[in-house]
């Protein structure tokens, strides 16, 4: 079950509402367990087998997390358990998610073509709950945030299904002081229906709609491609990626606000960088800062040679490549921003500084626009051939009339594509929501018909997919 589905909006989100607003405000711990109990039906609403690795999850954790805390006046102790957390975290991630990856490629080996893939199912949301679970451990052992000996309220932090799926990644820390004294508000919970509207509104009625025309652009035989329709197939990917991703985190951070919590933003306008490294401060930003947190400064970060500056990120972007799925076209795109971001540090980076900016931004998404490229190419080979058509290579002409046709047709929806990308849209409405009550008035109307207009869509069209899904 995805926010951007019938089912979720008209029955599994109103029915949630009702049951968590018919506890009264006064008992918080109450309103966790409900929290906890409809996370739970949300996570095996489509793999119910998965609902036991979900409780066990919380309870190693918890557990993991209280002993951190019992034996910290022996810091070896302390650290050995930490080392189990982290052993015990991996391992099912491992296991579930890069067994048959790695299996498939032993048996390329001399001698272990007998090994055979387990054809394990990929729980969902496995990537994003790990890690925060994860994080639990670690700050609890740092001392950045004192330990949950409420296993519902920890349970309630894991599961929250809002973030459960499909993050942002929310570190304990930063939601803590919620799980035992939030304040559910008129005005929070108004802002977070509007919010999720805003997301409903980017993944469906812009994201999916630019999906579609990815895949059917991209469908078309590498021999009858121009180069202009390549152009504009991995132009409306690059949207469509974001639009799917970044709709449904403000799907999920509006859902927090309609039950008091406030979730860090996940997207800060990406597609406005002026540099490949500005470009990550913006994309993902909840798991830019994860592995900037838990991995790149455990390393030495930046504070060390050019040589060991170099390796942390190296082992980063291996890791983030990685983590976004069990293919080597992951680990491919994750090398290729490591050498980006490494060409930049070294050098390319000052001279980037004194170009205009206009010039900084078409570097800075042409190289985004070709990164898109290698995720999506799960297929390699299928990628390369279209990397060459990119630039005339296979191709059986630079333009056509349909490859013309396909441009002008769809002008307004790619400028609204570029405007939406921006800061303008969401300045403009606050400036005009601010201004007077009729605005606001007007503002209530537009979310209704919003609603009702990613509804149709979604009722007429079966095309709804949910990239970050499957990671």
């Amino acid at each position: 079950m995805v926010f951007s589905s019938p089912e979720f909006m008209f029955l599994y989100m109103p029915l949630v509402l009702v049951l968590y607003y018919a506890v009264p405000q006064r008992h918080r711990q109450l309103r966790n367990i409900v929290l906890l109990l409809v996370s739970l039906v949300f996570y095996g609403w489509g793999e119910p087998v998965y609902v036991l690795l979900m409780v066990v999850t919380i309870a190693a954790d918890w557990f993991f997390g209280y002993m951190v805390d019992k034996t910290r006046a022996d810091r070896k102790k302390a650290k050995n358990w930490l080392v189990l957390s982290v052993i015990f975290n991996l391992a099912l991630l491992g296991f579930f998610k890069y067994f048959d990856f790695i299996v498939s490629n032993l048996r390329l080996l001399p001698g272990l073509s007998g090994l055979q893939p387990l054809g394990i199912t990929l729980p969902l949301g496995i990537s994003f709950y790990t890690f925060q679970a994860m994080s639990y451990v670690i700050d609890v052992y740092r001392q950045d945030t004192p330990v949950q000996k409420n296993i519902t309220s920890f349970g309630t932090y894991v599961t929250l299904f809002p973030q459960l799926v499909a993050g942002p990644i929310v570190r304990y820390r930063d939601v803590d002081d919620q799980l035992t004294d939030r304040k559910e508000t008129v005005t929070l919970f108004a802002s977070g229906v509007r919010t999720f509207t805003a997301g409903l509104a980017k993944k469906v009625l812009l994201g999916n709609v630019a999906g579609e025309l990815w895949e059917t652009l991209s469908a078309i035989p590498a021999g009858e491609r121009t180069v202009l329709g390549a152009w504009l197939g991995i132009l409306f990917y690059t949207f469509h990626i974001y639009y799917d991703f970044s709709g449904y985190s403000d799907m999920a951070i509006g859902l927090g606000k309609m039950f008091g919590f406030r979730f860090l933003e996940n997207f800060n306008y990406p597609y406005i960088a002026k540099s490949i490294t500005d470009f990550w401060r913006r994309w993902h930003m909840s798991l830019s800062t994860w592995f900037r947190e838990y991995v790149y400064f455990p390393l030495g970060g930046s504070r060390c040679s050019a040589f060991k500056t170099y390796r942390n990120l190296l082992v980063v972007w291996l890791l983030t490549g990685i983590w976004h799925g069990a293919n080597w076209n992951y680990v491919l795109w994750g090398l290729y921003y490591f050498l980006l971001l490494v060409i930049e540090k070294a050098f390319l980076g000052k001279f980037l500084e004194k170009l205009p900016a206009v010039c900084r931004h078409l570097y800075t998404m042409f190289f985004v626009a070709i990164g898109w490229l290698l995720f999506v190419s799960t297929d390699l080979g299928a990628g390369a051939v279209y990397l060459g058509n990119l630039f005339g290579a296979g191709v059986r002409g630079f333009v056509s009339e349909a490859s013309v046709y396909d441009l002008v047709r769809n002008v307004p929806f790619i400028l609204i594509l570029s405007v939406a990308a921006t800061p303008l849209p969401k300045k403009l409405f606050y400036r005009l929501y601010e201004k007077s009550e009729g605005m606001r008035a007007v503002a209530v109307c537009g979310t209704v018909v919003v609603m009702f207009l990613a509804t149709a869509y979604l009722i007429s069209s079966s095309y709804n997919p949910f990239i970050y899904y499957i990671f």
